[in-house]
C-alpha cells in the first residue's frame, strides 16, 4: 500500500510540473535571435574598432615622420611652401591624431554630435583659407530641408537634424567651390590651391555621404570619415615639399 501511494504521488507531481510548464507563456518568437544578433553586431563593431584604430594610429605615426622630414626640407631652403600650407598642415597633423583617438570612444549615443562638430570645424577652417586665397566667399544659397521648420536641432528626429545640417553645409561647400573656380596660381601658391581644393572635395564627399545616412550607420560613417581624413592628410603632407626654389 505504501508503495502504491509513493508511485501515485510521484506520478501526480510529474503531471502538475508538466501542466505548469505547458501553461507558461512561450517567449515571443525571435526574441532570443534578435538579442543574439544585437550582441554579435556589438562584438563585431568592437573587434573592428580595435583593428581600425590600431591601423590608423600606425598610419598617423608614419604621417608624422614624413611631415617632419618634409618640414625640415622646407626649413633648410631645399624646398618652398607657402605660409598658409605650412600652418594648415601643422594643424592637420595635430587634428588627425585627435580624430583617431576620438574614434576609439565614439558610440551610437555620441557619434552625431562628434560628426557634426568635426565637419563644421573643417568647413570653418577651409572657408578661412578660401577667403584668403580667393578674396571672398559668396553667401550660401541655403536649401530648405523638409520637416525641420520650428524644430530645435537638439530635439529634432535624427532624419530632420541630418537633413537640416546637410542642406546648410552643402550650401557652404558650393559657395566655396564657386569662389575657387576662377583662381589661378603657380608654384607654391598653386600647391596650396590644389591642397585647399582637395580638402574641399573631401568635405563635399562627407556631406553627400551623410545625406543618406541612418542612425544605425554610426560606426560606418564615423570610421570612413576618419579613415579618409588620414588619407587626405597623407596626400597633403606629400605636397609640402613639392616645389624647389628658383635658381
Amino acid at each position: 500500500m505504501k508503495t502504491y501511494r509513493t508511485v501515485f504521488g510521484v506520478a501526480l507531481l510529474s503531471s502538475v510540473v508538466a501542466a505548469g510548464a505547458c501553461n507558461r507563456a512561450p517567449a515571443p518568437e525571435g526574441t532570443a535571435t534578435k538579442a543574439d544578433a544585437t550582441a554579435d553586431r556589438a562584438a563585431e563593431v568592437e573587434r573592428e574598432r580595435a583593428k581600425t584604430v590600431a591601423d590608423l594610429q600606425e598610419r598617423v605615426a608614419k604621417v608624422e615622420r614624413k611631415y617632419t622630414e618634409n618640414r625640415n626640407e622646407v626649413a633648410s631652403g631645399k624646398r618652398t611652401a607657402t605660409t598658409g600650407l605650412r600652418e594648415e598642415l601643422k594643424e592637420d597633423v595635430t587634428n588627425v591624431k585627435e580624430a583617431v583617438a576620438s574614434l576609439e570612444t565614439t558610440t551610437a549615443d555620441n557619434w552625431w554630435e562628434r560628426n557634426e562638430q568635426a565637419m563644421t570645424r573643417t568647413a570653418d577652417d577651409i572657408e578661412a583659407d578660401v577667403k584668403r586665397i580667393a578674396g571672398s566667399v559668396p553667401s550660401p544659397k541655403t536649401e530648405t530641408a523638409t520637416g525641420t521648420k520650428g524644430v530645435d536641432a537638439s530635439t529634432a528626429p535624427f532624419t530632420s537634424r541630418r537633413d537640416a545640417f546637410v542642406a546648410s553645409l552643402r550650401a557652404r561647400v558650393d559657395a566655396m567651390d564657386a569662389s575657387l573656380d576662377h583662381v589661378k596660381a603657380r608654384g607654391p601658391r598653386e600647391t596650396e590651391l590644389d591642397d585647399t581644393r582637395a580638402r574641399l572635395a573631401k568635405l563635399k564627399d562627407d556631406v553627400d555621404r551623410l545625406r543618406s545616412a541612418e542612425a544605425d550607420d554610426w560606426w560606418d560613417v564615423s570610421k570612413k570619415r576618419v579613415t579618409e581624413y588620414v588619407d587626405r592628410v597623407e596626400a597633403s603632407v606629400g605636397r609640402l615639399d613639392d616645389n624647389k626654389p628658383r635658381q
